[in-house]
């Protein structure tokens, strides 16, 4: 009897912290973190670790916060699709009061957290919570601009490091900014393309023109070209203290390449599977670059 007792306890527990980790999307949280700590990593000559453990802790519960505050409003249409119907708010195993309390205390905690480091990373992580949150969730339903707006909350998180570590928003900033930015076009309009039939049951406008078809893929080959030349914009000196070696800029010119091969091929085949290895190719891309800045910055 207590042995079954210890068995339900254990398998509820297991469930609570999967409603939980699903409701924070503790996957993207956890990139988001890496993306902050790479920008912080660029910024600085000696490591603060209090200031890093304080911009991951921080940057964890602003990206929780926004993914909670997504789910509560996008409840009703979660439901309607595959990917998203085993959600814990579709479901009914958690409550929108439990999700929203969850929401907000990450909120509060998170910026309060960021403002210890400085009030300009408090500042542009409320910044992130806010777009994301009231401009790009609400206009999902409504036109496919909302991954333009959607872009700027995401591209956030590379250069928070940076306004961390230095207290300032200059050109260095502004450039990780913009290769964050750039990135997620290609990125989104990968996963809009594979999940085109889902969101559209959802009434979701995320691909370009809301079509699905060569002009899409014209608009994922542009902008993945745009995100090339930014992310080698530093080889030029241009971009104040953040500059990167020649040989650096090839070799992410080379990465980008790859993203652009497959951004091609999709354009000739318009098929899922190439949408997937684009969507897989860009994930690679934003995380071996980063760490590629990093190394090149500390061989300086």
């Amino acid at each position: 009897m207590n042995s079954t007792i210890t068995t339900d306890n254990k398998t509820s527990m297991q469930i609570l912290i999967n409603d939980f980790k699903q409701l924070t999307k503790v996957g993207l949280s956890l990139s988001v973190v890496f993306s902050s700590v790479a920008g912080y990593l660029l910024a600085v000559d000696v490591i603060n670790y209090t200031t890093l453990i304080l911009l991951a802790i921080g940057g964890f519960l602003m990206v929780g916060a926004s993914n909670a505050y997504n789910q509560i409003i996008e409840k009703d249409t979660d439901a309607l699709m595959k990917r998203t119907e085993n959600r814990p708010l579709p479901t009914g195993r958690m409550s929108v009061n439990v999700a929203l309390t969850i929401a907000i205390l990450f909120t509060i905690v998170g910026i309060s957290i960021l403002y210890s480091i400085n009030a300009k990373t408090a500042l542009f992580g409320a910044i992130s919570i806010f777009l994301y949150t009231s401009a790009y969730t609400p206009l999902k339903p409504v036109t496919p601009l909302a991954v333009f707006v959607g872009a700027i909350p995401g591209a956030i998180p590379f250069m928070l490091g940076w306004v961390a570590a230095t207290n300032q928003f200059g050109v260095e900033a502004g450039i990780l900014f913009m290769i964050q930015f750039f990135w997620q076009f290609p990125h989104f309009w990968a996963i809009g393309w594979l999940q085109f039939e889902e969101y559209k049951k959802a009434g979701f406008n995320m691909l370009p023109m809301n079509t699905k078809d060569k002009g899409a893929v014209k608009q994922i080959i542009f902008y993945t070209v745009i995100m090339i030349l930014v992310s080698v914009v530093p080889v030029l000196k241009v971009s104040g203290a953040f500059y990167i070696y020649p040989v650096t800029a090839v070799i992410i010119a080379l990465l980008g390449g790859v993203m652009l091969f497959y951004g091609i091929k999709l354009h000739k085949t318009e098929d899922n599977v190439d949408a997937r290895k684009l969507m897989l190719a860009s994930v690679l891309y934003i995380t071996v670059v980063q760490i590629i800045y990093v190394v090149d910055k500390f061989l300086h």
